[in-house]
Order: structure tokens, then C-alpha cells, then sequence
């Protein structure tokens, strides 16, 4: 069960490495190279998307099946593994939503350095008539 976690977040690590490699300055042809390859690397990352939201929804699924420890009833014991339960759902919660959100930066900012490499190409030929 801990696999698909640590496979989740070994990916988010790796996603927020890109972001931080896309956001960092660098010169035109070193950042058309990284844009590149980051662009290339998308589209195999999209299949952490379902994979995320399978998560969430196995995630949804314990909370509604889950035995709630309310109650006088439970022990000192019981109560603690509940908490825990709780608290690790949460840090998944997390984690699920963190991969779709750096997918969808670095995304944008991908999509935002091609736009304005066209732009500047467009702006380019324009000078040169």
C-alpha cells in the first residue's frame, strides 16, 4: 500500500524540480533547450493525472467506509490509530493534489515560453520587411 505513495511522491519531487528548472533564469538557447525536453517529458507525466485521481477517489472511499471512533467506547489505543489514519489521508490529500497542481504549472509554463518564442519569431520577421 506505501508503494503507490512513495511512487506519488518520488513524481511530485520530480515535478517540482522541473517547475523549479523552468522558473530558474537562464539564457534564450539554454532555456529553448530545457523547454523543449520539458515539453517532450509532458506527455508521459500525464499519466500520473489518473493515476493521482485514482488515489483521491481510494482515499474518498476509506473516509465514507471508515470506523469512526467517537465514542466513549473506544480506547486510548483505538483512538490514536484512528487520529493517525486520519492524519496520513490527509498528507495523501495533499500529495494527489500537489501533482495535479505542478503538472498544470509546468504546463503553463511551457506553453507560455512557446508563445512568446513564436511571438518573437513573428516580431522577428516583421523587422526584417
Amino acid at each position: 500500500m506505501a508503494l503507490q505513495w512513495m511512487i506519488l511522491a518520488c513524481v511530485v519531487a520530480a515535478e517540482a524540480a522541473v517547475a523549479a528548472l523552468l522558473t530558474l533564469p537562464a539564457p534564450r538557447a539554454v532555456r529553448a533547450q530545457i523547454v523543449g525536453l520539458t515539453s517532450l517529458i509532458l506527455q508521459p507525466f500525464a499519466c500520473v493525472l489518473p493515476f493521482a485521481a485514482f488515489q483521491l477517489l481510494d482515499i474518498y472511499w476509506k473516509k465514507e467506509h471508515r470506523l469512526m471512533c467517537t465514542a466513549e467506547v473506544c480506547t486510548a489505543e483505538e483512538r490514536v490509530r484512528f487520529e493517525k489514519s486520519i492524519f496520513k489521508a490527509q498528507r495523501n490529500v495533499i500529495l494527489c493534489v500537489s501533482a495535479f497542481l505542478l503538472y498544470w504549472c509546468i504546463y503553463r509554463i511551457c506553453k507560455i515560453n512557446k508563445d512568446i518564442k513564436s511571438l518573437e519569431e513573428v516580431e522577428k520577421r516583421i523587422k526584417e520587411e
